[in-house]
């Protein structure tokens, strides 16, 4: 069963994160839609230019198996401050729908909102401070807890998508892909 994906970027995302997600998903066989505030061109945090597929208005009332955000500064700002994505997080968030965050992304977006209040979470080291409703493990490079998966930064991306493809069909598709993609 194929499963649909939304990825948001913005200005100043965290291209590996944003893009190592991207491709480890479509190589599981997911659906996923890159969606920016305006649509259109996005410039990464280090300069590579990205085309979304979509505004993220245009995706609003489509239903998806998980919404990922990238992490990066200031994209992590740049998504939080896009209103149409909080009313898409919040209702996800309301109905225990799945939900992933890196680096920046999990602090600055998440908690911030409350939405990791009593969860177990990680993030870039110091991103945490001020967020003391949240069980931050930021040793951790990821962590699921419930419906809700954080990776710490950018070298954590790959365990972090990893992790999402177990999430989305299970420990054998995640096994398959780190064998063909030479991960072990």
């Amino acid at each position: 069963m194929t499963k649909k994906v939304l990825i948001a970027i913005a200005d100043g995302s965290e291209e590996i994160e944003a893009l190592t997600t991207y491709d480890l998903l479509k190589r599981a066989g997911a659906e996923v839609t890159l969606a920016s505030p305006e649509g259109g061109f996005v410039t990464m945090s280090r300069g590579l230019t990205v085309a979304s597929d979509c505004a993220v208005s245009e995706v609003a009332d489509e239903s998806f198996d998980l919404v990922v955000l990238p992490g990066g500064l200031p994209g992590a700002y740049n998504l939080r401050d896009c209103e149409v994505l909080d009313l898409i997080i919040k209702k996800r968030a309301e109905k225990g729908e799945a939900l992933a965050a890196i680096c920046a992304a999990p602090a600055f977006i998440l908690a911030e909102k409350g939405l990791l209040d009593g969860y177990e979470a990680t993030c870039y080291p110091s991103c945490e401070e001020g967020y003391s409703k949240t069980k931050w493990r930021t040793a951790e490079p990821v962590v699921c807890d419930r419906n809700i998966i954080t990776g710490k930064g950018p070298g954590a991306a790959y365990l972090f998508a990893l992790k999402l493809v177990e999430f989305l069909y299970d420990k054998s598709a995640r096994q398959r892909l780190e064998s063909d993609t030479m991960f072990n």
